[in-house]
């Protein structure tokens, strides 16, 4: 009987023993040794390291050097795209061009928010996100079913959108930022979906004036929950959702024209492929010079083990005057204009159609010779700094929008900092007083501060345009029946994606006491 008491109590001796052994213990802090997220020592609430999601319809690019600009002879005689060594961070980028069925989804929810039927002014806010379905007419051609019916038969739901100007393709990616974000709190349990049907005119959500608190959301079950893993500091459930919980995340926008470009290279995919593997990461394996993005060799030929596809067009795009689709029974590329988004053969990164179907907007103002001013990492052109607009009491404000009002940082605030000292730096180095250089819009040249990179060859063009160092531009509040977009999105964390490392690891050496 002895023995078997004697049994039980070491038994359970162990049993407590193992659970203090495995009990996690608290994170604290280097610097103040303090727990975080416990309610007894101040409640510091910091987020269990999380990797960042990819978003809808977004490709994870891993950046990296590349020599972008001009990879053939300047046939056009431009000489704007003069061969430059640059870096590029890791980012994301939209698997295929935005269709007509993506754009049509913004146009409904536009129409549900400012009804305008509920509100005259409405009007105006429809009528400016509308694609300019005109682009299609042409003098001497018979396009007419096309402006009647591409951008809104079911025919052509997955076909890229056209007609978008530079400004609408930009609106269009503010909101497919908000609308990610508040999928993500209604999947959450954070924001209650019933509370869709409240949202009208400037009573939208929005993902900064969330963040603000100038858009109060109906807290979903989650949010209201004992399990919910929000806490104030008190300890109690926190019903709003920060950034630094890292469930949000960063705005969609417009690719920068050398994130595009480093995109449509797919570099990632040159032989030998680099290893993911400690010890036998690939180094500087990247092919400069390559022509087109599905190639695998200088030559634009893509070889694969299975054979080769010799023959066959790997983009859509006008193989000479008057060949836009070849002949019946052999049609070349099987489109006369523009094919679905996920045609024709992937990249290297398993992005579609980074050459051909339609060209595509990029962020940055043209200058002829940006490549050589630029900056060697993330090199960009068009920055006008904005900050919060603030009232006379100190508060943030929304628009008739929903919007949080900005506005431009002045030349007065900027004139004492060391990194940049004006507001609106589009002309930096190409365009302004110190330059020495101008530009007479109309009257000796079409570029002006509105004039904005579009990238990749069309349905219409030679394959020439095809490269993807080749450059264009058009007037941001222009449109094409040759041009259309994608989104791209920021990185944050590790370079190399998720559960990678930053940087190189090396084993510490005991210090000597």
């Amino acid at each position: 009987m002895q023995l078997k008491n004697f049994a039980i109590l070491l038994s359970s001796a162990i049993l407590l023993a193992s659970c203090n052994l495995f009990k996690k213990k608290p994170e604290q802090s280097d610097v103040t040794g303090w727990n975080y997220n416990d309610k007894n020592m101040g409640g510091y609430q910091v987020a269990r390291t999380q990797e960042q999601a990819s978003g809808p319809g977004l490709v994870f690019v891993q950046g990296g050097t590349f020599t972008m600009g001009q990879t053939e002879e300047d046939v056009m005689g431009d000489w704007n795209n003069i061969p430059r060594r640059v870096t590029v961070p890791s980012f994301y980028i939209d698997r295929t061009e935005v269709a007509n069925v993506h754009y049509r989804e913004y146009i409904h929810w536009l129409n549900r928010i400012f009804d305008p039927e509920a509100d005259p002014m409405n009007r105006q806010i429809m009528d400016a996100a509308l694609p300019d379905t005109l682009v299609w007419r042409s003098e001497l051609s018979y396009n007419e079913p096309l402006v009647e019916y591409y951008f809104r038969h079911p025919g052509y739901n997955n076909y890229p959108v056209v007609g978008v100007t530079w400004r609408q393709a930009h609106d269009f990616c503010l909101w497919r930022s908000d609308r990610v974000n508040e999928g993500i709190l209604m999947k959450k349990g954070y924001v209650a979906k019933q509370g869709l049907q409240g949202q009208q005119q400037e009573n939208n959500f929005t993902t900064k004036s969330y963040l603000l608190g100038l858009y109060q959301a109906q807290p979903g079950k989650e949010a209201t929950s004992k399990k919910n893993p929000l806490k104030t500091p008190q300890g109690t459930p926190r019903t709003t959702v920060t950034m630094e919980d890292g469930l949000l995340l960063p705005d969609y926008r417009l690719p920068f024209e050398a994130e595009w470009e480093y995109a449509a290279y797919g570099y990632i995919n040159q032989n030998p492929r680099p290893s993911t593997k400690e010890g036998k990461r690939g180094e500087e394996l990247v092919s400069n010079k390559q022509v087109y993005p599905w190639a695998q060799n200088v030559n634009g030929l893509r070889e694969t083990k299975h054979g080769s596809w010799q023959g066959q067009f790997l983009a859509n795009f006008k193989r000479g005057s008057g060949d836009n689709a070849g002949v019946a029974g052999g049609l070349n590329d099987r489109a006369v204009y523009t094919a679905e988004v996920r045609s024709f053969y992937p990249n290297g990164f398993g992005i579609y159609n980074m050459a051909g179907n339609v060209s595509e907007w990029v962020a940055d103002v043209f200058r002829p010779l940006t490549l050589l001013d630029a900056d060697d990492v993330s090199p960009y052109r068009g920055n006008k700094f904005m900050k919060l607009y603030k009232n006379e009491d100190g508060e943030a404000e929304i628009d008739s929008t929903g919007r949080v009002k900005m506005e431009a940082v002045t030349d007065e605030e900027s004139r004492n900092r060391r990194n940049y000292q004006r507001g609106n730096v589009i002309n930096f180095l190409d365009g302004d007083s110190l330059s020495q250089a101008s530009y007479g819009y109309g009257i000796t040249t079409l570029i002006s501060d509105k004039s904005r990179v579009y990238k990749g060859g069309s349905w219409n063009d030679r394959a020439y345009w095809l490269s993807p160092g080749t450059r264009r531009y058009m007037e941001e509040d222009h449109a094409s029946s040759q041009v259309g977009f994608r989104c791209a999105m920021d990185r944050m964390g590790s370079p190399e994606g998720n559960k990678r490392k930053t940087g190189n690891f090396f084993k510490t050496k005991k210090q000597k006491r």
